[in-house]
């Protein structure tokens, strides 16, 4: 699979959202249909980078993201949704992200974007980016360098818009 681009169209996947009343099926349609998201990946909940830096970046700057008409901001992690929410309890984030699992990285691998840490014992996990899209098509694409954190960040993405 190659990795998708400016000009592509998101996958049509399903995802998982945690709720109150336990996981929800969410589609990639119905969250990019019309919308202007900002999509995050991180590789993985609760790791240092993603908890200390990514995470709470576009927490924080959720309020400067919507003022440039972003309708969601999305984190995805090849993880669970037990766990997605877990961490978004974690790090207080509220309604400001929207976090999905894609717990069998099947939306990873359709993006092109997997990246292999089993010799590390983590599995097959995403890489770290961050992307725009409107109305379903890929408008900016930022893949971090192996072990980089610097064009993903929700400072990156806000300067992009």
């Amino acid at each position: 699979m190659s990795t998708i681009k400016i000009g592509d169209t998101i996958p049509s996947i399903k995802l998982m959202l945690a709720t109150a009343d336990g996981p929800k099926e969410v589609s990639t349609d119905e969250i990019f249909k019309g919308k202007k998201v900002v999509l995050f990946a991180v590789p993985g909940a609760f790791t240092p980078t993603c908890s200390a830096k990514h995470l709470p970046g576009f927490v924080q700057n959720a309020d400067a993201l919507t003022a440039k008409s972003v309708d969601h901001i999305v984190c995805v992690a090849v993880n669970d949704a037990f766990v997605l929410g877990a961490w978004a309890k974690d790090q207080e984030v509220d309604d400001k992200v929207l976090m999905l699992a894609d717990g069998s990285g099947l939306f990873t691998r359709a993006l092109g974007l997997e990246l292999d840490l089993v010799a590390r014992g983590l599995g097959v996990r995403s890489q770290r980016y961050a992307l725009v899209a409107e109305d379903g098509k890929v408008t900016h694409l930022a893949i971090e360098a192996p072990g980089g954190f610097e064009v993903s960040r929700a400072e990156a993405i806000l300067a992009a818009l």
